[in-house]
């Protein structure tokens, strides 16, 4: 039986694997254990560059990482260790984890040692400083990041010192006075942290006081349930979601709805922009919405762990689209492709990649656009668990013990299903290049169980075959499309999801446009100049500057899409590297005009977008469009030339 639906019958359970307990809400998904899913292709390739890259390597260039004096290490005797070392872990340890590379499991395995090694008899754990760091109250913001590395171990290990350990440290936080529980800024705005991993805990113990732990959590937290009660972006792209976590206690619809209520509150005060992001180049600020504000590379991959982590909440598949608008047209920028250097800053128009101070034009000052892979000392770090959380959550397991595959990419799975039978799925596809995905189903003996395949919004037509022959299914945008029957060895099915070209209007930013092409928006192709600046032969610093036109608004209108746009593919790149301008395997060439009076700052900065309809008397010119995370200098907001007559400039 084939049907669409708009998220699982939750009320149904998984006996297979660790979901919610009562009495929290049923899990919609369920995150199958590390190492059940294997990336292929690009994704694959992002991880292996990740580990060949600075990030895979940070041990030998951060400071912050040094172990002689490391307070992770020596907890009453060392100098060093606040936030950096459980950041560069949650990435380092699931890339190790995903790949299966010996050195960098051993290394994991040392710095894990260490943290279960640290706890007192008190159940605190970590740098013995981090107690009273905060005027005289436990900074336990970096012990939340520790939470995650510890909860990810498990899941990948099975050690037994884990559970007990977060439970002693759980015992010790609920002995803290309400006064001087999450007492600062950092630990407050980022208590929803702190709240998902009691709850992981409760799933795995059943210990009923963790309940009331949690309920501590979310009263000392900041009032997210309540408004967008902060402006730091990073702080933004993580605390948004407290009040969907908090829903699973409380089960009020009101708790879940401000998390999207946030969301939406963010976007249109400062997210009017492809890409996923918002305009928070430190914070955001009233009047600087324009697409040349930045976001934090920080803040690309929180808000893909936000996505990722209330999808499996809400089962709303909405949480998939804005993951993958982050993770295709966002992340893949901000980083060298060879993923050997980052910059702090990127934005959805940034014609230059230098070493200047931006400042006013970005709120802080500094070198912020450096593609420099010893600067930007949060998102040196941390960076690197967008793409093992991604690769994490490609798939996930369903109530009525089934399988979904929520996020596409070439992978295979191997889990559970049904009476705990085990079936292997792979999945072959370039999306999200290409709009074709071929599922092979192989089982050792047939197996009842339901599979679901997300439809995402922009996809109005989404095709299914089974084994060769059409599976009719009335298949609506963000819905799932779920396929109950007895599978059996070598039973294939193809998804086909048809990538229209499609405009996005931005009419509260200047009345700008953004070209769509299914999940991957697309950004002026500009030359990019790299210039060396800084750090070593080995491990080299950049600045990039234009060496072409990049001042163009699009003569194209909304009734003569086919008309306007060329759609050019060429073959899939050998490197496995989508995301670069030489590699990029769908090209779209359009028509458009240069905007004279439209020019860099004095800041370096492109300028503050023209209000559209603009007027322009430049010949119209045919210009290459190339998905916007394959651009590191970039027009992906444009202003939209005015048809008829044009004036002189």
């Amino acid at each position: 039986m084939t049907r669409c639906v708009k998220s699982t019958d939750s009320a149904k359970g998984n006996t297979l694997y660790t979901g919610n307990r009562e009495p929290l809400s049923p899990s919609a998904f369920i995150k199958l254990p590390i190492g059940a899913i294997k990336p292929g292709g690009w994704l694959r390739k992002q991880l292996e560059l990740q580990i060949a890259g600075f990030h895979g390597h940070l041990g030998e260039l951060s400071t912050f990482l040094k172990k002689d004096g490391n307070e992770w290490l020596d907890p009453f005797h060392g100098d060093h260790g606040w936030e950096e070392v459980p950041y560069w872990l949650k990435g380092y340890a699931n890339a190790a984890y995903i790949l299966e590379e010996p050195g960098m499991l051993k290394e994991t395995q040392f710095w894990i040692d260490a943290v279960l090694g640290s706890q007192q008899p008190d159940g605190w754990f970590g740098p013995e400083s981090n107690r009273t760091r905060n005027e005289g109250t436990a900074d336990l913001w970096p012990n939340m990041i520790v939470q995650f590395c510890l909860q990810d171990y498990y899941e990948y290990s099975g050690d037994s010192r884990v559970v007990p350990f977060l439970t002693r440290y759980c015992q010790h936080l609920a002995t803290i006075p309400d006064e001087k529980f999450l007492a600062s800024y950092w630990n407050a705005m980022r208590g929803g942290d702190l709240l998902f991993s009691v709850y992981w805990l409760y799933n795995y113990t059943g210990d009923k006081w963790l309940l009331e732990l949690a309920e501590k959590v979310h009263r000392r937290s900041a009032r997210w349930d309540r408004e967008m009660v902060d402006v730091h972006n990073v702080n933004i792209a993580q605390g948004f979601r407290e009040p969907a976590t908090w829903w699973m206690q409380s089960k009020h619809a009101a708790d879940q709805m401000a998390t999207y209520r946030n969301y939406d509150t963010v976007r249109e005060l400062y997210g009017q922009v492809p890409g996923g992001m918002f305009g928070g180049d430190e914070n955001c600020r009233p009047g600087y919405r324009d697409p040349r504000q930045a976001i934090e590379t920080c803040g690309m991959v929180e808000q893909m762990l936000s996505n990722e982590i209330l999808l499996r909440i809400t089962g709303d598949p909405v949480w998939a689209d804005r993951c993958e608008d982050v993770a295709f047209n966002s992340l893949p920028a901000a980083l060298t492709a060879d993923l050997k250097a980052i910059r702090y800053l990127t934005a959805p128009n940034l014609i230059q990649s230098d070493t200047g101070n931006k400042h006013p034009g970005y709120q802080n000052p500094g070198a912020e656009l450096w593609l420099n892979p010893f600067a930007h000392r949060c998102c040196q770090h941390n960076w690197g668990h967008g793409w093992p959380y991604y690769a994490e959550s490609l798939w996930a397991a369903t109530p009525g013990n089934g399988l979904a595959a929520l996020l596409y990419a070439e992978s295979q799975v191997k889990a559970k299903v049904s009476d705990g039978t085990e079936v292997i799925i792979t999945e072959n596809t370039r999306y999200p290049f290409d709009e074709t995905v071929t599922f092979t189903i192989t089982t050792e003996k047939p197996v009842a169980f339901p599979l679901y395949l997300r439809v995402p919004s922009w996809c109005a037509k989404a095709e299914l075959k089974l084994n060769g022959k059409n599976e009719y299914c009335e298949a609506q945008p963000l819905h799932y499309i779920v396929i109950e029957r007895e599978w059996t060895n070598g039973d294939t099915l193809t998804l086909t999801l048809p990538m229209d070209i499609v405009l996005r209007e931005w009419t509260g930013n200047h009345n700008s446009i953004s070209v769509d092409r299914g999940p991957l928006t697309y950004s002026l192709r500009i030359k990019e100049k790299y210039v060396r600046n800084g750090g070593t032969d080995e491990w080299p610093a950049w600045e990039i500057f234009p060496g072409s036109d990049w001042n163009y608004g699009l003569a194209v209108t909304k009734d003569r899409l086919e008309k306007s746009f060329t759609v050019l593919t060429r073959e899939w790149p050998e490197n496995d590297m989508p995301f670069t301008q030489e590699g990029v395997p769908v090209k779209l060439k359009t028509t458009a005009k240069k905007i004279l009076e439209w020019q860099q700052d004095d800041l370096g900065l492109v300028g503050l977008l023209p209000d559209s309809p603009v007027k322009s008397g430049q010949p119209e010119e045919t210009v290459t469009l190339i998905p916007m995370g394959a651009a590191r200098l970039r027009i992906s907001s444009f202003p939209v030339i005015v048809e008829g007559p044009t004036a002189k400039q």
